[in-house]
């Protein structure tokens, strides 16, 4: 897989998502994430170009409900994802959480 450059800052996390293709329903973990993107691993198999929801809560309690979102790589039992379609509720509760933990990197410089 070639290098690339994400146009959002990705954060490292450890949160469980459900996530639904067709009628079947995986669960794993979230690893890190964006506004559009989520790299996570779970135990049900998905292919590249496969559209999928996820339901990830959040550290801060909140439960974000991604709507759509595309496989763009598989790596074993671990997947990539980009965001296409996010309710607007979860997307507030997102960039509230991802703006708290710039906020944190930034307090954390010396």
């Amino acid at each position: 897989m070639p290098f690339t450059i994400h146009p959002f800052r990705r954060f490292p996390v450890y949160c469980p998502v459900t996530y639904q293709c067709g009628p079947f329903e995986g669960h794993g973990t979230v690893w890190n994430l964006s506004l559009v993107g989520w790299r996570f691993s779970g135990n049900l198999p998905l292919r590249v170009g496969e559209v999928c929801s996820l339901t990830v809560n959040l550290p801060t309690q909140q439960r974000a409900y991604i709507a759509a979102g595309i496989v763009r790589w598989v790596r074993g039992e671990e997947y990539g994802v980009e965001t296409l379609v996010v309710d607007d509720e979860s997307r507030e509760d997102m960039e509230q959480y991802l703006w708290q933990r710039v906020q944190e990197s930034f307090e954390s410089i010396p």
